[in-house]
């Protein structure tokens, strides 16, 4: 419609001009009132002002209309215009519709940007971003309050609070994760987890900081209790006896013997009652040493020597091994791995252990069993971790056992240490790996994750 418009007021003009140039040439040839072609010479001239001035105004309103876009300048408006004639108002009228519907658009992103402003100054979880300059964009309040600065405008400024922090920012990549220990009026444990993100055309780093020292405080409080709890089971268990057997050998000697000046009188039954007692804390005293010896074996992992290790011919080596071990049963141990090709970086040897260890828990749990099963599988998961999972048919972990099989100690078998578990947790922990179960009747899962 605006421009049908503007085409009809142009061709009017031209039109008219052109119909007052032909009146003037005609007066020219066949009159010769010459001031009246003086008069339509200067009206012919006026009209072509009057057609470039209308031209000249719908360009520099486009002009303007588009410079406004361009700067984002949304305060002018086009409604006010005057002088321009009647033609103009229906693309003043667009114009302002198109300006109206930027400042709404304006208006909107500006609320929303505020909201998530507001959102990121209240997180409870302190977030830094950054460029490739490792000029700071965004530093929250949870950042400034758990680091004690109040502002900083580059990465190096964040070593005042910590050099450690400050080193390692520009070099942690995406979805990594780190530790620092911040020590300031109180110590800090700050776990740092990075992702990058891209933004008209620059790239930024976005590190979430939080403080996990007060859940570590309580995780190793509760750690040291169930630890406490346990030896004080086990240290009981054989110190018991040994005082109550040492108290009764000693009152054995004082009754049941005479002194013969330089020999001492004793009747067969009480030498026997004195070689059982005296065996039993023999006994006990072994069985304290082992479990000490388990305890140093559980706080003494080598160091893993990683190297790329053929998933495959690692589980391979375990089912051979189990088969033997359990060759004169109905236990049947199947190995899949998928694909073929799958390697995982680690420690061969320790890994193996671990597999034992899992291979051998099942077994024993099922001996009893008329079908015994049990299936090494290994695959990569959704995230390309190398999965491995040792799974049995067994009769299931109690709920009331399934919480506490990695406490170190704990056991609901009548014969081992206990430290099994939780050791190859361990093994799991030092390859930034997982070792977790689940557990019901009829299947047993755990599940190795690298």
């Amino acid at each position: 419609m605006i421009v049908r418009n503007f085409r009809f007021v142009v061709f009017f003009r031209v039109l008219l001009i052109a119909l007052t140039l032909a009146g003037m040439i005609w007066m020219i040839y066949f009159s010769d009132k010459y001031v009246t072609m003086f008069i339509i010479g200067l009206i012919i001239l006026y009209q072509i002002y009057l057609l470039v001035q209308y031209v000249e105004q719908t360009n520099q309103k486009l002009t303007r209309f588009l410079e406004s876009i361009k700067y984002s300048d949304f305060t002018g408006s086009f409604t006010r215009d005057s002088g321009l004639g009647s033609s103009f108002r229906e693309l003043n009228n667009a114009f302002e519709e198109v300006i109206n519907a930027f400042q709404k658009t304006r208006a909107e992103k500006e609320e929303n940007l505020r909201y998530l402003h507001t959102v990121v100054q209240h997180v409870g979880i302190g977030l830094i971003a950054f460029d490739q300059s490792q000029k700071i964009e965004l530093m929250n309040t949870a950042a400034k309050r758990l680091l004690g600065i109040n502002h900083a405008r580059f990465v190096k400024e964040l070593s005042k609070a910590s050099p450690e922090l400050a080193a390692l920012l520009p070099t942690i990549r995406a979805n990594e994760h780190a530790l620092i220990r911040l020590e300031q009026d109180n110590e800090k444990q700050l776990s740092i987890h990075a992702t990058e993100f891209k933004m008209q055309g620059n790239h930024y780093r976005l590190v979430s900081v939080q403080n996990i020292q007060p859940e570590l405080e309580q995780k190793e409080l509760e750690s040291w209790r169930n630890l406490t709890r346990v030896l004080r089971h086990e240290i009981m268990n054989s110190i018991t006896p040994i005082a109550s057997l040492s108290g009764t050998i000693k009152e054995m000697f004082d009754m049941d013997t005479r002194d013969m000046g330089e020999a001492v009188l004793m009747d067969k039954e009480t030498m026997e009652d004195i070689t059982d007692g005296l065996y039993t804390i023999q006994k006990r005293c072994n069985g304290l040493v082992h479990f000490v010896d388990a305890y140093r074996s559980f706080t003494t992992i080598p160091k893993p020597n990683f190297e790329q290790v053929s998933v495959r011919s690692l589980l391979a080596r375990v089912v051979n091994l189990m088969k033997n071990d359990y060759r004169h049963t109905p236990m049947v141990i199947e190995c899949q791995v998928q694909p073929d090709e799958l390697e995982v970086h680690a420690d061969p040897e320790l890994i193996e252990m671990v597999l034992i260890n899992l291979t051998k828990n099942a077994a024993e749990a099922m001996l009893q069993d008329s079908h015994p099963l049990i299936q090494l599988k290994a695959f990569p998961d959704a995230h390309n971790r190398i999965v491995v999972e040792v799974c049995d048919n067994g009769p299931g972990i109690v709920p009331e056992a399934l919480d506490k099989i990695f406490i170190p100690f704990y056991t609901t078998k009548k014969t081992g240490s206990g430290i099994g578990l939780s050791w190859s947790r361990q093994i799991m922990n030092l390859h930034k790996g997982t070792l977790n179960v689940k557990s019901k009747p009829g299947q047993t899962v755990f599940t190795m994750r690298f």
